[in-house]
């Protein structure tokens, strides 16, 4: 056993103190954020092209001057123009397009074309299908006849949040949210494919990189082949875990700040409530502080949902995720990793592992495809064998965690996990004791399962 940390202490120390570890410790989290961030960003950039677009009604004013027009995109009416012919000169006379506007669209919803030399960015569409949209319905309700109609749509837009509740069998009532779970579930099953295929990976190199030097010749002739592959193994996932613990304490860091910003909003908003004037009458003053609430709220909704993201992460049960996750990294990684290690010492260079990485490689992409889906129907027949199934449930089991998993699925998936690493561990055992000193043959998984039975 003394070997064997020996070999964990170098694995270990040789590793974090490069400066790819602690480069990729640091910008990992950036990395992760870009990954949600970039992709939002580049939806939601607004061109900076100012567009002026040319409404054309054919044979109505139906529409006329019911688009307005907003900070990157003008609408102007024209009238008595020929479409055929606009449509040959319009880029020349200043315009980003054409907005043609059938008289049929009352009842037929793609009686809308809009022409343009390039494809136009969806926030456009979007905006002018929703703008038209209502149009369509005020015209229609106009046709009942109904007084002061503008006034009393004014007063009947509404918006409606809902707020999910989820009371557990002791009666506790918890709030949560559908969103944040999801995001959550994507974080949990990304983070774990990543981490075990990654760190899988880095044994699987170590191990070829040892043997094509030779050095795994000196080494094994003061330790025991399988006292090396467990040591490696082991070295290179407490540098797993130990960059995890960090990349968890800047989130707690960030989050913590976060908070802080947030809570001195919501002071200042509190303040402003209570340097309302004091009425003698409590019902008054319980009204005027409603109104106050409703009027802050709906002049900060992005700090009010900001809020409530915040408060229903609070609610999560994050010591039952960190364990989950803690447990399931290192009894995946382990069992992926013993695999890898297997491969490692089977082959002489990494070409050669291609043959053997498939069947590896499989259940880790099948694992992320379900839990994507996860997200969407946690308590699917789909989702729950796949979360405990041993090769697939590290990754499929951390996507349904944030949806509140029953006790007896979770212990029955880590069970079975234990029992599954230790048989994959002493199998790869088998084969890198006999692999890791064969040079110059080409393998096969026929030449595998004979070392496996080997018994010398």
């Amino acid at each position: 056993m003394s070997k064997i940390s020996v070999i964990i202490q170098r694995e270990y120390s040789t590793r974090v103190r490069k400066k790819s570890f602690i480069i990729m410790t640091i910008l990992a989290p950036l990395l992760m954020a870009a990954i949600f961030i970039v992709p939002t960003l580049i939806m939601t950039n607004e061109s900076q092209e100012f567009k002026k677009i040319a409404v054309v009604e054919d044979g109505s004013d139906l529409f006329r001057e019911a688009i307005p027009s907003t900070d990157d995109a003008e609408f102007v009416y024209l009238e008595n123009v020929d479409i055929d012919e606009i449509k040959s000169n319009f880029s020349e006379a200043g315009y980003y397009g054409i907005l043609y506007i059938s008289p049929l669209v009352v009842n037929v919803p793609n009686a809308v074309q809009l022409i343009s030399k390039k494809q136009p960015p969806l926030n456009l569409t979007t905006y002018i299908s929703s703008v038209m949209e209502k149009e369509i319905e005020k015209q229609k309700l106009l046709a009942y006849d109904i007084e002061n109609l503008d006034e009393i749509l004014k007063n009947v837009r509404s918006r409606v949040s809902i707020q999910t509740i989820r009371i557990d069998d002791a009666g506790e009532v918890k709030e949560t949210s559908t969103g944040v779970a999801m995001v959550m579930a994507y974080l949990g099953g990304f983070l774990m494919y990543m981490l075990v295929f990654i760190f899988g990976s880095q044994v699987m190199r170590g191990v070829i990189e040892e043997k094509t030097n030779r050095v795994v010749e000196v080494l094994v002739s003061s330790v025991k082949p399988v006292e090396l592959m467990m040591g490696k193994i082991i070295g290179i996932a407490l540098v797993g875990l130990t960059q995890f613990l960090i990349w968890i304490a800047l989130t707690i860091g960030v989050a913590t700040v976060l908070t802080k910003v947030i809570a001195s909003k919501s002071e200042t908003v509190i303040e402003t409530v209570q340097s309302m004037p004091q009425s003698i009458v409590s019902g008054e003053l319980n009204e005027q502080m409603s109104q106050a609430s409703a009027q802050q709220a709906s002049l900060n909704p992005q700090l009010a949902e900001l809020m409530g993201i915040l408060k229903t992460l609070k609610n999560q049960s994050w010591g039952l995720i960190l364990f989950s996750f803690i447990f399931y990294f290192l009894s995946g990684y382990l069992l992926y990793a013993s695999i890898f290690a297997a491969i490692g010492s089977a082959v002489d260079n990494e070409t050669e592992t291609q043959q053997f990485m498939l069947p590896v490689t499989i259940p880790i992409i099948l694992a992320l495809m379900v839990a994507m889906g996860t997200m969407q129907n946690p308590e699917s027949s789909l989702a729950f064998w796949f979360s405990i199934i041993p090769l697939t449930s590290p990754i499929v089991m951390m996507a349904r965690i944030p949806f509140e998993v029953p006790a007896w699925e979770l212990a029955l998936s880590m069970g079975l996990m234990v029992v599954t690493f230790v048989a994959f561990v002493w199998m790869a055992a088998k084969i890198y004791r006999t692999g890791i000193l064969m040079y110059g043959k080409k393998t096969s998984y026929k030449e595998l399962w004979k070392w496996l039975k080997y018994k010398g």
